[in-house]
């Protein structure tokens, strides 16, 4: 395993934010999301979406944790963001959650630094953090053409809850499934 840490993200994380998230969705979503989306995302937009979101969340329990390597240098490998279960949590025509319910939104390693344990710390970071808050359920959604999320999410106790939907991205419907936890 890897010599890393995690660490709530700055203002200053952004741009790698942006480029580990866009770098890890060409490489993992290529043959999930349609290739003319993936093309069409833009960096610096990306990059100052994440630095609204690291500077003003919309609350205390909106977070962006980051994670790094340590070897020779220091290297931001990866983040994770989760926020209170909003509308962007539920399936079509479900009511809301309750409020003890946490929406895990980005969990993300950027490929080349895979399988060093960057992803656990991420995730056992903000399970840590979503108990502090008194939280009591976590959700995630999960592409179905992702089996390595749900596989990570599910060697971690995650669980598909029945929920499902189907994104809209570029006139292409793209299957989801909702899994959970109790915290």
């Amino acid at each position: 395993m890897a010599t890393g840490y995690v660490r709530p993200a700055r203002p200053e994380d952004a741009g790698e934010i942006a480029r580990i998230q866009l770098s890890t969705w060409r490489t993992a979503y290529r043959k999930v999301l349609p290739a003319r989306a993936l093309d069409q995302l833009d960096e610096a937009w990306m990059a100052e979406r994440w630095r609204e979101a690291i500077q003003a969340p919309p609350s205390p329990l909106h977070r962006v944790l980051v994670a790094f390597e340590q070897a020779e240098q220091t290297y931001l490998v990866g983040f994770a963001a989760s926020g209170p279960a909003d509308e962007q949590a539920l399936a079509p025509d479900e009511p809301p959650l309750a409020a003890d319910v946490v929406a895990f939104t980005d969990l993300l390693v950027e490929p080349r630094w895979g399988r060093r344990g960057h992803g656990s710390r991420l995730l056992a970071a903000s399970v840590d953090l979503w108990r502090e808050d008194g939280l009591a359920r976590a959700v995630a959604w999960v592409y179905d053409g992702d089996p390595a999320t749900r596989k990570f999410l599910s060697s971690a106790g995650w669980e598909p809850d029945g929920a499902a939907r189907a994104l809209d991205v570029d006139d292409q419907l793209i299957a989801q499934h909702r899994l959970h936890t109790a915290l």
